[in-house]
């Protein structure tokens, strides 16, 4: 069986992502993409790169027309939209995986408090958030899926085994991360312009970045109890790749071989999780075009603080590669299909 798939927003980064994982996928097939600034557009006037590889031409969104193509639709759109988009989809019978953070809270309120009011809670209660490793169980039946953000992501994946297992406090922990200039999308931005961020490096929206309250929710479940990260997200001058430096206190007489054992113990068949040797820490050149996620850690013994580094690429792991895998677990084929490869090894 192909799965056939349709992209609605390929016009960014994220829905580039898709639109190659998508073409190199052994058990998928690429019947549509939408995008309302280009439409008329070949894909490939967009992006030259895919010159000889898709030959789509960028198209209106319509999801009536949609129901006759596809059996999934990726929305690669802004935070804000793809509520608008999503439902209309899921009336047609198609699933959803959204890319933005639209049906990534339990909360409506939580959402609500960093975006604006929700147009579609009902759908939002019957969400999943696809952070694959986590909820798989839950993604297998799921209609639609929330997929995570890349500084969740990069930030959960190593906490919630620790904190679920109580060998963590989970209180006064802290995330310093740091994220390569296209997890800010393709749009225009001064922030983002060459000149303001070469040779350049800072953090930005200190004490009130938009994921704050996504990761808190995840942890707030994983922990029990409630769960405040601080959170300080920095942007650095190469243009993908994302690692975060995660500091907790460990509990009492928790030693670095439990540390160890919880995380090989949560992820040891887990195909994109690598936990790295003791005295090995994750580099963005060493995630870059992977689907990966790397784990590596240190246990100050006089103190009991917990340094955790994660390293992925926001723009695969941390976006479009996990769609792909949530694809995957949703219509019950290999996890790895059109993932077990590296596309930028340098």
């Amino acid at each position: 069986m192909m799965i056939k798939t349709a992209i609605a927003g390929a016009s960014g980064y994220t829905g580039l992502e898709l639109v190659k994982l998508i073409s190199n996928h052994p058990k998928a097939s690429l019947e549509a993409v939408t995008s309302n600034s280009y439409q008329g557009k070949a894909f490939t006037d967009i992006f030259p790169s895919m010159r000889g590889f898709e030959s789509l031409v960028c198209t209106p969104f319509d999801a009536v027309a949609l129901s006759s193509k596809v059996d999934v639709v990726f929305l690669a759109l802004p935070h804000k939209v793809s509520m608008a988009f999503a439902p209309k989809l899921i009336d047609q019978g198609i699933k959803v995986i959204d890319l933005s953070a639209d049906f990534r809270f339990d909360d409506a309120k939580a959402y609500e408090a960093v975006y604006q009011p929700h147009t579609a809670p009902k759908l939002l209660e019957e969400s999943v958030y696809g952070l694959c490793e986590l909820n798989r169980d839950r993604i297998r039946s799921a209609r639609i899926i929330g997929n995570p953000g890349c500084y969740p992501t990069s930030i959960l994946l190593p906490l919630v085994p620790l904190l679920k297992e109580k060998l963590i406090s989970p209180q006064g922990l802290i995330s310093d991360s740091k994220s390569g200039v296209s997890g800010a999308g393709r749009s225009l931005s001064l922030t983002t312009h060459f000149c303001e961020v070469n040779e350049s490096f800072g953090p930005y929206k200190v004490g009130n970045h938009r994921h704050t309250p996504e990761i808190n929710e995840v942890l707030t479940k994983a922990a029990g109890e409630p769960v405040s990260l601080t959170f300080v997200p920095h942007l650095v001058p190469v243009t993908r790749g994302m690692v975060s430096t995660i500091y907790a206190q460990t509990c009492e007489n928790v030693a670095e071989k439990q540390i160890r054992e919880a995380l090989n113990k949560w992820y040891e068949n887990e195909p994109f999780i690598r936990i790295l040797p003791p005295d090995k820490f994750p580099n963005m050149s060493h995630i870059k075009g992977t689907n990966c996620c790397d784990i590596g850690f240190h246990l100050e013994p006089e103190s009991g603080r917990l340094i955790l580094v994660s390293g992925i690429d926001n723009l695969l792991k941390g976006a479009s590669g996990q769609a792909v895998q949530n694809m995957n677990i949703m219509f019950d084929i290999d996890e790895k299909a059109g993932l077990d490869w590296v596309q930028t090894p340098l």
